[in-house]
């Protein structure tokens, strides 16, 4: 069974963060902090529909490598989804992507967006612990581009179900990927969507965006 954790509610369909099936893990994570785990996380509290994280005022904390610290949700969902779908094997092992991403994610106080659905979404993207091994053997990359950024109100399940608090956004790009390596090349589109934290959102940095969340498993994809 998967254990639902509803950050934004819509009416059985998705946008929800939610812990993955119990099963073998390539790289289980510590809510807590973010590092490879023996055991997964315990399971986080739910946000009801119209009702918002405990109003804790975020650490101002600077943003990941790479991060543009703005509060312009677009141009942070954007840089988010090309930095999701963005490695190369030849100058980074698995552990700094990963470590890449978690600088990117921004953990809300109640933990109802944890670090195990971060480990679960990258691997959604098609690569983890063992296929990134081979692959570096092959001196593999990818990279992407995004095609196209609709975000809120465009997209029918928010025009729906919207965000529970003022603040919090969700956007979906298109992208080109990528991926290449010595012996091949191949380009291919691929959703993803994103969920971004801005000011006035209590639980958001009183001056910029944050990145609370993605989604790139296909039935998760908010359109």
């Amino acid at each position: 069974m998967i254990a639902v954790l509803v950050l934004l509610s819509v009416a059985g369909v998705v946008f929800v963060l939610a812990r993955p099936a119990d099963g073998p893990r390539t790289e289980p994570v510590s809510s807590s902090t973010g590092e490879p785990s023996p055991t997964n996380a315990a399971t986080p509290s739910t946000f009801p529909l119209g009702a918002s994280p405990t109003a804790v005022p975020a650490a101002e904390t600077p943003p990941a490598i790479g991060e543009p610290r703005t509060t312009d949700f677009r141009r942070l969902a954007s840089a988010a989804a090309t930095t999701i779908y963005t490695w190369d094997t030849r100058t980074a092992s698995y552990s700094e992507i990963y470590s890449r991403l978690r600088g990117w994610w921004d953990v809300l106080p109640d933990g109802s967006n944890p670090l195990t659905v971060l480990a679960q979404e990258f691997e959604a993207t098609g690569v983890n612990a063992g296929t990134y091994a081979s692959l570096a053997g092959e001196q593999a990359r990818r990279s992407a581009t995004v095609q196209s950024l609709v975000c809120d109100s465009e997209l029918a399940k928010v025009r729906d179900h919207p965000a529970p608090w003022v603040g919090l956004h969700v956007c979906t790009a298109t992208l080109t990927v990528v991926d290449e390596s010595k012996s091949i090349e191949n380009a291919y589109v691929a959703p993803v969507s994103v969920m971004v934290n801005c000011p006035p959102a209590t639980t958001a940095p009183t001056d910029h965006c944050v990145v609370v969340g993605f989604y790139a498993t296909p039935s998760r994809i908010v359109y």
